[in-house]
Order: structure tokens, then C-alpha cells, then sequence
């Protein structure tokens, strides 16, 4: 598999699985993440004994232009021509519930910077190199329903960039086609903690009788999804925005008390 792929918030949860995932099936992988060198740069060893190729883990914080050039640069610096496939999966969520006129001038730019502005940073650069291949691939992350611009309580500037970025990836797609490009949105479901980073396997072992297919969401569910979008063959699929969710509804259990 001669495909270079830039997973953003690469090192831990669904990005890491993702990861381990994707170089299991001889991907080169570049994992970008924030902090934590060490657990990084041991992540990048691990990687790269698994795909058989060179793969590196690269800090930088893309919420910013500053950051998401930085990034671009230090790839370059390893001798990185050229990315195939970029998947947005980092993105900042404030698990607090609050509601908007609560969230400080900070916080709303932090959702709105981390969830979207970041993703027009790297893909402004990335893009133009995918057109002279005539092949790319890009995903993004977003949440149920995301596709119809719903209320979310409580997660105002979250939802309020993440349906923008539902918007902005439809675009990619529509304006990229020609070239060879697709885009697609993954929204999953609630899926949490340590069951970011375990398989099917391990979820198929527990219950979950509050979502209908009675298990877990695991890393695995998103990887599996993400690794169709991206093959060569998946070529006709762009504009797509696919729930990974086992049914729940993950908008109307806030109404539930």
C-alpha cells in the first residue's frame, strides 16, 4: 500500500485505533498531536514496525494557522512530499454542559477554530498537491444528524462547527470530484473512554441495553467505516455523511432525564 496518511489528534482514542488500523493494512502513517512526546514518538516506533514503512508522529496545534503550517513544514522536513489521504480526527468538545450565552469569547473560538477553521488550514495546503496525483482522500468527523443542522443543547459552539464542517466537506467533494478527490463526513455515535481504542471483539463481549444493537461503539466501528471511504475503489462515494452511531439516538437522550 504506497498511501500516506495524516491522522490529526492521531495519538489516542478513535484517532489512535484508527491508526494501529490503517498501518496493520500497509498505510504509511503521520500521526499529529499536541502533547505527550513520549507516548507519541512510541506510538510513531510502533506504527512503523507494523506497516513495514517509515511512519512519525509530528506536534503541532492546527487550531491555529501558525500551528497547521508548522505542520506542513515539518513534513516536508522528513522527506514527506506529499499526503494522499488527511483525516481530521482531532477536534476539541467541552464536556460541560452550558448553555450559549454561558461559553466565554475563549471557548467559542477554541470549537470553532479546533472543529473547523483547522480543517480549511490543512486542506487549503493539502488539496492542490491531491490534484496533481488526481487522487486524494479526505475525512472529517462529525455527530449524528449533523447533515440537518439540529439543535444541540448544551453543545452550542460544538454543533455550531461541526455543521459547518459538514457543509465545508459537501463542498470539497462537489468542487474536488474532477480531480480525483473525495470527501466524507463520519458521525459516531456514543462511543467512550477506553472503547475509543478496543475492537468489535472486545464490544461484542459487553452489553449496552441502551443502544439498540446492544453493545458498545468501539474504534474498530469507525476504522472499519473509514478504511472503505479511503480505498482506491470507493472512488464514487463523496458528499457522504455516515452515522456510526448502532441505531441510537444520540441528539434525543439529552430530552430524557
Amino acid at each position: 500500500m504506497d498511501k500516506t496518511v495524516l491522522i490529526t489528534g492521531g495519538t489516542k482514542g478513535i484517532g489512535k485505533f484508527t491508526a494501529l488500523f490503517l498501518a496493520s493494512r500497509g498505510y504509511r502513517i503521520i500521526v499529529n498531536y499536541r502533547s505527550g512526546a513520549e507516548h507519541a514518538m512510541k506510538l510513531a516506533n510502533e506504527l512503523s514496525d507494523i506497516s513495514n514503512k517509515e511512519c512519525v508522529a509530528i506536534k503541532a496545534d492546527i487550531a491555529s494557522k501558525e500551528g497547521s503550517l508548522a505542520l506542513i513544514n515539518q513534513i516536508h522536513n522528513h522527506g514527506i512530499e506529499k499526503i494522499d489521504i488527511l483525516i481530521h480526527n482531532a477536534g476539541p468538545y467541552i464536556a460541560e454542559r452550558k448553555k450559549m450565552t454561558d461559553y466565554s469569547y475563549d471557548e467559542w473560538d477554541q470549537m470553532i477554530n479546533g472543529n473547523l477553521n483547522a480543517v480549511f488550514y490543512l486542506s487549503k495546503h493539502m488539496i492542490p498537491i491531491m490534484r496533481d496525483s488526481q487522487w486524494g482522500r479526505i475525512i472529517t468527523f462529525g455527530y449524528d444528524r449533523v447533515d440537518s443542522a439540529p439543535g444541540w443543547v448544551y453543545r452550542s459552539a460544538f454543533a455550531s462547527a461541526k455543521s459547518g464542517l459538514a457543509s465545508l466537506t459537501k463542498t470539497i467533494a462537489l468542487e474536488e470530484a474532477e480531480n480525483g478527490i473525495t470527501a466524507n463526513m463520519i458521525c459516531p455515535g456514543d462511543i467512550e473512554g477506553d472503547w475509543k481504542e478496543l475492537s468489535i471483539k472486545d464490544a461484542k463481549g459487553s452489553d449496552d441495553h441502551d443502544n439498540p444493537v446492544g453493545r458498545p461503539g468501539s474504534g474498530e466501528d469507525i476504522a472499519r467505516v473509514l478504511s472503505f471511504l479511503i480505498h482506491e475503489d470507493s472512488g464514487f462515494i463523496t458528499g457522504a455523511v455516515i452515522p456510526v452511531t448502532g441505531g441510537k439516538d444520540v441528539l434525543g437522550k439529552i430530552y430524557r432525564k
